[in-house]
């Protein structure tokens, strides 16, 4: 390894270091999800405050006709669709129980998983609270009449409380066959003076574990929100109770478990709101509790507008796009320049190789191959200056054995030489450097693309989570409880590219050591990160090798020799063509040299 890649190494080194360790958090591994028992009953969703059983009398004082519907004997209504199993009850006319028919939760085995659930009733609450005739009234606590028709390929609910004088609240629920979105309205006809100025829809939600990994899941879960033409969210990886104030309302929330989302989205918005995430570490049983509260305008019921409709369904970046304005960035595709590459290329490549390809693994080895194809110039440029490196070592060894300890001359004697021969010694780190926002890319691919959840790929069950061939009986930390193969093979390639560029270096050193180091830094960070990440960057290294054998025979080192030669010829006799950079990096050294000659003279005339 030459300076050149050793500078490089270090500063790409340093950014993900700073990424891993500041950015985002390491992976600790906590206890297994477990199947909720005495921890259920535990953990159970706080349920909203039901009017108290008061006689009939007292009831119908308050609230006059409606005071009838207050009591009543529950009834489910279930609607199966292509994608969505789907319980409503004409209790509060609410959606009590959906099941994603398609998804099941992590198993070794993906077809031993359970249904995948996103709503039942001990981890979901509803109300809609608002005033009726000045008191407190849960819209949702009435008991409603039910009538259900067939609009083409869409079933239709509605849920009504009719009044005797000809007033009446309904709410309509519009379910497809196909797809994850259920349309939701509410109305009300002459009930405008009785209802509130503002009703407030509040939904409390506990997230059950659905994933191999619960810290991973723990760190992928938030409440995101789209308010003003932006999206924003909660910290997803904090382990403290996070809330924000809606002012300026919303247009839509969703609550992301890394995979799936629960979602509500308003066609004129919301007024304003609040979201709130929790976690409890201990609880195993319980990712993060997730609530919503979001204020609607009671004028909204009588005229209509009171439109909404909810998403319970896969985080999929090729399809959500669609649900609503800004919601495909439920998926975060990083940060520019890496947002962009992610958006126009490596996510539309990805979704082109999986319309006729099913096999992931092989997927991976393609597009591995497909970037480094797209890289090879740059590959190109940097073995070439390495190959320059090469020829020069020689001479850069006799600088150092020359000039030993006085690392300030040996500088200044390597950029004359540098200069005499026309290479400019940071010219192999620029294209490492343009290779960065495609290596970071990758890093939002993997654990964010959904069509990689239980598709196993030879000892991997699941390359959206990391591999495992041994189980430690302890912790160690920032590594974790467990050997990810997949991360082993890529560390240990890594190194052994690592040694084979250093037989060529004229790094000495720390520098030189700095290559060792990285690899096993990095064993440690992604031993817990998707399987799929860690063979793509396992296949690269092998793709490198490749590369390198098949570049080695397009490099005449005599030639390179030879040009250099010419190049030192030339600036002898005041022919070459100075470089600027050079004589400014030149300069620069001369500058530190006088300031630290000048630092000594007056330290030693202070003696």
């Amino acid at each position: 390894m030459d300076r050149n890649s050793a500078i490089g190494l270090t500063l790409i080194a340093a950014m993900m270091v700073v990424y891993f360790f500041w950015i985002s958090p390491p992976q600790k591994q906590l206890p297994q999800p477990v199947t909720p028992t005495k921890n259920e009953a535990a953990s159970t969703v706080p349920q909203p405050a039901v009017k108290p059983a008061v006689p009939d009398s007292a009831l119908t004082a308050s609230y006059g006709d409606l005071a009838g519907f207050f009591n009543g004997e529950e009834k489910l209504t279930t609607i199966e669709t292509e994608d969505l199993k789907v319980n409503l009850s004409n209790k509060g006319g609410i959606i009590q129980y959906v099941e994603l028919k398609k998804f099941k939760t992590y198993s070794k085995k993906p077809s031993a998983g359970k249904p995948l659930v996103l709503i039942e009733p001990s981890s979901n609450s509803f109300s809609l609270q608002t005033k009726f005739k000045g008191e407190e009234l849960d819209l949702y606590a009435l008991y409603y009449n039910v009538d259900s028709r067939q609009n083409g390929d869409t079933t239709v609910l509605t849920y009504t409380v009719a009044l005797a004088d000809g007033a009446e609240l309904k709410q309509t629920y519009r379910i497809p066959e196909k797809g994850y979105e259920i349309g939701y309205s509410i109305s009300s006809r002459g009930l405008a003076k009785e209802l509130g100025e503002q009703l407030s829809f509040q939904w409390n939600n506990l997230l059950r574990p659905v994933e191999k990994d619960i810290a991973d899941n723990r760190n992928n879960t938030t409440i995101n929100y789209y308010q003003n033409g932006k999206v924003d969210w909660l910290p997803e990886r904090s382990g403290e109770t996070e809330k924000e104030t809606l002012a300026g309302g919303a247009q839509w929330v969703s609550i992301k478990q890394k995979f799936f989302l629960r979602a509500l989205i308003a066609n004129s918005g919301f007024t304003n709101g609040e979201v709130e995430t929790s976690v409890n570490p201990a609880d195993s049983s319980v990712v993060k509790k997730a609530n919503i509260k979001l204020q609607v305008s009671g004028k909204s019921l009588e005229d209509g507008t009171a439109d909404f409709k909810f998403y319970f369904g896969p985080n999929a970046y090729k399809s959500i796009g669609k649900v609503a304005d800004k919601f495909d960035q439920n998926v975060y595709l990083g940060w520019p320049p890496v947002y962009w590459i992610n958006k126009f290329v490596i996510f539309p490549v990805f979704y082109f190789l999986t319309t006729f390809i099913n096999n992931f693994g092989l997927i991976i080895v393609i597009l591995v191959i497909a970037i480094r194809l797209i890289l090879l110039p740059l590959s190109y440029k940097s073995y070439l200056s390495m190959a320059k490196m090469k020829v020069l070592k020689p001479e850069l060894d006799e600088i150092k054995e020359k000039h030993g300890e006085d690392m300030t001359k040996v500088q200044q004697e390597q950029l004359k030489l540098y200069q005499s021969v026309g290479v400019n010694p940071i010219s192999g780190c620029i294209p490492l450097l343009l290779q960065m926002p495609i290596l970071f890319a990758m890093f939002y691919l993997f654990p964010n693309t959904i069509e990689l959840r239980q598709e196993t790929f030879l000892w991997a069950e699941d390359l959206s989570t990391y591999d495992s061939i041994f189980n430690l009986p302890f912790t160690i930390p920032y590594y974790g409880s467990h050997v990810s193969l997949f991360t082993l093979l890529m560390t240990i390639s890594t190194l052994v590219i690592t040694w084979q560029n250093n037989q060529v270096s004229s790094v000495q050193g720390p520098m030189k050591t700095m290559g060792y180091i990285m690899p096993l830094i990095f064993l440690f960070v992604l031993n817990s990160f998707p399987a799929g990440l860690s063979f793509y960057y396992f296949m690269t290294n092998i793709a490198t090798f490749g590369q390198q054998a098949i570049v080695k025979r397009f490099v005449d080192e005599n030639k390179i020799k030879a040009l250099l030669e010419e190049n030192r010829r030339k600036n002898a006799s005041g022919e070459g063509k100075k470089s600027k950079f050079m004589t400014k990096l030149q300069d620069a050294m001369k500058a530190s040299e006088e300031a630290r000659k000048n630092s000594e003279e007056a330290r030693k005339k202070r003696k």
